[in-house]
């Protein structure tokens, strides 16, 4: 028996998620299905609100209530160090382990020549502006241990070591292929820690 068409296009819509698949989309339509309407209410208002006040940061591209952000205007951060991170998620991540105090950059992705995302479809333009602008005396590449990541890194690690600034790379406390999002705080302490010159 076909589904009705609107829980068909519930689940397509679904299915754009990053990591959601065919049989998720159709749990999670279902489960919207039964929810109360007060909760269904709650629920679109969340991303409503979310989205009109949520902004990007234009100093570290962070997603933010306010510009800067709270990490860009905390003076007790160290300014001389920036670590780079693909996504505001990974900004989180490395946020939660107490050992770094430095600032950040978000990127917005990762170069991927297969999907046709060059330097100019990711922000390393706006990064290397504002390393001639800053004080920085190092930078901490914290993309991906993945192939899009590593060529990433070493990309923007070229460039930067052209301006006479410390390019690190986080230590392999990381899995090879895993996402920075995805690792706890004492993994992503010890690759910190253990960061290694480009």
């Amino acid at each position: 028996m076909n589904r009705p068409q609107p829980i068909e296009k519930m689940i397509e819509v679904i299915k754009k998620f990053p990591g959601v698949g065919h049989k998720m989309a159709e749990r999670l339509s279902y489960y919207i299905l039964k929810m109360s309407n007060s909760d269904v209410d709650r629920f679109l208002d969340s991303i409503r609100k979310a989205r009109q006040i949520m902004k990007s940061c234009s100093t570290c591209y962070n997603l933010s209530e306010h510009d800067p952000c709270q990490i860009c205007s905390d003076s007790t951060r160290d300014h001389d160090v920036i670590c780079v991170v693909e996504t505001p998620q990974d900004l989180i991540a490395v946020s939660k382990v107490k050992e770094y105090r430095g600032l950040y950059f978000v990127l917005g992705g990762a170069l991927s020549p297969l999907d046709a995302i060059g330097p100019a479809e990711i922000k390393i333009d706006n990064l290397i502006k504002r390393l001639k602008n800053d004080s920085i005396t190092e930078v901490i590449i914290a993309t991906d241990a993945d192939s899009n990541g590593e060529v990433t890194a070493i990309y923007i690690a070229e460039i930067i070591k052209k301006l006479n600034i410390k390019v690190t790379r986080l230590g392999y406390g990381l899995p090879v292929g895993g996402d920075i999002e995805y690792a706890d705080e004492v993994t992503i302490s010890r690759a910190i820690a253990g960061r290694k010159e480009m």
